[in-house]
C-alpha cells in the first residue's frame, strides 16, 4: 500500500509560479512511475506529466509544455511539478499519481486506469 499525501497549491495571478510536491510512504517509492493529473470543473481529467521510476525519462501534455517540469527525489520518496508561466486555463485541482506496471514507459500513460495509487488533491487557481 502506497500512501500519497500532497502540498503546494494555492491562489497565483496569471503569469506566476507554484511547485506542488507529493510525498509517499508505506512502499518503496522507485518501485513507481509518477504522474500528476488534472481536473478542472467541467472538463475531463488529464495527465499533464509522468517521470519514470529512475527519473530518467519525461512526458508532457501539449498544453503545459515548455512550462511545467515533473522531477523526483527517491532518497525523500517525494515527486515534484514545477509549473511556471501559469494561465487562468491551469486551474484545477492536481492529482499525484503512481504506477506499479512494468511495460514500456509511454504505454497508456495518459489513462488514469494506468495508475494505482492516488493523492487526494490539491486546488491550483490562476487568478486573471
Amino acid at each position: 500500500q502506497v500512501q500519497l499525501v500532497e502540498s503546494g497549491g494555492g491562489l497565483v495571478q496569471a503569469g506566476g509560479s507554484l511547485r506542488l510536491s507529493c510525498a509517499a510512504s508505506g512502499r518503496t517509492f522507485s518501485n513507481y512511475a509518477m504522474a500528476w493529473f488534472r481536473q478542472a470543473p467541467g472538463k475531463e481529467r488529464e495527465c499533464v506529466a509522468r517521470i519514470s521510476r529512475s527519473g530518467s525519462s519525461t512526458l508532457y501534455a501539449d498544453s503545459v509544455m515548455g512550462r511545467f517540469t515533473i522531477s523526483r527525489d527517491n532518497a525523500k520518496n517525494t515527486v515534484y511539478l514545477q509549473m511556471n508561466s501559469l494561465k487562468p486555463e491551469d486551474t484545477a485541482v492536481y492529482y499525484c499519481a503512481a504506477d506499479s506496471r512494468i511495460t514500456y514507459f509511454e504505454y497508456q500513460w495518459r489513462v488514469a486506469a494506468s495508475y494505482d495509487y492516488w493523492g487526494q488533491g490539491t486546488q491550483v487557481t490562476v487568478s486573471s
